[in-house]
């Protein structure tokens, strides 16, 4: 691995930065006030991300996509963590498992995500089932020659704007030693598809704007052409297309931290106390030089695990390092920028709070960090049969 960028990596970073000061910074206050971006914001974003040539970043040149490294991609990703999640959304990722599209599939979801045609959201998570997806009740049952779907999914992000949702659903139950297991199919499910609802989630401290959704099936009917991958393969092609994705969290932690250190870093040498500036005492400084080292630590966490992807090398244990790191070094890292601010920390005058409140849902979506530590040590004691 190279510890520095080349010049065109260098590029990248200064591009997306720019991009996210410029047009996502100055539109934060307003999405925290109303809970919502407004339509025109988002669009506007989205257009200007078509413009730069950066939407659909995580997509192939073959399929009309940048074609960035996994590297690059994560450097993408680590600007974008800067600023709100709720306007960076229009920025542009749609899910990379729509890679697995096949026949008409290809025109229909795939190359119109990735032109910024239609807008894809991701859904697994049910009330029941979280970390156990296995666990889903949400069940698709075979009807003449069409699949009948039935159930719930909840905290699906992004499926408001959604013209096309993939759904993991259950499809059959197999006898196994340790007890039924479940099969698990993904589906593309189109708005507006009768039997299909989706309607508005829960409010939530972090991450204001960014919301969350439900979805119902009540008999809903989808057709073979709208299984992603294979019939009961739904493992298949979420361990091949998405288990690379908790590098985004990972990437966005550590951009966000960074703009809360430089928040903090600006205050400790203005703020004055005691005739001199509060990073002249020892209690705060020494917090300043853990801030920097933890956020130093994740970010080469974390480009680590993408720079393996794209050797080839096996890198699940290191995204999984990297993911539960990175979120819980944001989650020290913002709570030490609010001590040093004080009291106004918790004001809303200051972004500090806001960056806190955001800080926490990190550690739990795209896989908690138990699940996280659990996936570490399974693959430490695989190869010695334990």
């Amino acid at each position: 691995m190279h510890f520095g960028l080349t010049e065109e990596q260098e590029m990248i970073v200064s591009t997306v930065r720019s991009f996210v000061e410029n047009e996502i910074y100055p539109h934060e206050a307003e999405v925290e006030r109303l809970g919502e971006v407004p339509e025109e914001i988002g669009q506007a974003i989205k257009q200007k991300c078509l413009d730069l040539g950066f939407y659909a970043s995580n997509f192939p040149e073959s399929v009309g996509g940048p074609g960035l490294s996994h590297l690059e991609f994560a450097l993408v990703e680590r600007e974008l963590g800067r600023g709100s999640m709720a306007l960076t959304h229009f920025f542009g990722r749609p899910q990379n498992i729509l890679m697995a599209c096949e026949g008409e599939q290809v025109e229909k979801y795939l190359m119109p995500a990735v032109r910024g045609e239609k807008m894809d959201a991701l859904a697994m998570t049910e009330p029941d089932a979280g970390s156990d997806v296995r666990g889903m009740k949400c069940q698709a049952v075979r009807d003449g020659g069409d699949w009948v779907i039935n159930g719930s999914k909840h905290f699906i992000s992004g499926a408001e704007h959604a013209d096309f949702v993939i759904v993991f659903v259950a499809t059959g139950v197999d006898d196994t030693p340790r007890g039924p297991k479940k099969r698990i199919t993904c589906f593309l499910v189109d708005r507006g598809t009768p039997g299909f609802e989706i309607a508005r989630g829960y409010n939530s401290v972090s991450h204001r704007g960014y919301q969350n959704s439900i979805l119902y099936f009540d008999n809903c009917r989808l057709s073979d052409a709208q299984v992603l991958g294979e019939v009961d393969g739904g493992f298949d092609v979420m361990n091949e297309w998405l288990y690379a994705t908790r590098i985004t969290v990972a990437t966005n932690s550590v951009g966000r931290a960074r703009r809360v250190f430089d928040h903090a870093l600006s205050y400790a040498a203005e703020r004055k106390q005691f005739g001199q500036p509060i990073g002249k005492f020892q209690g705060v400084s020494f917090q300043i030089a853990d801030m920097i080292t933890e956020i130093d630590a994740a970010d080469w966490l974390t480009l680590s695990a993408a720079w393996r992807l794209d050797q080839g090398l096996p890198a699940n244990r290191e995204i999984a390092s990297a993911k539960v790191y990175a979120s819980e070094m944001l989650a020290r890292v913002t709570d030490a920028a609010l001590q040093i601010h004080g009291g106004m920390g918790l004001m809303d005058e200051l972004p500090i709070e806001r960056f806190w409140r955001d800080a926490r849902v990190e550690r739990i979506w795209d896989g908690t960090s138990e699940i996280q530590r659990h996936i570490i040590s399974r693959e430490l004691f695989r190869p010695l049969g334990a």
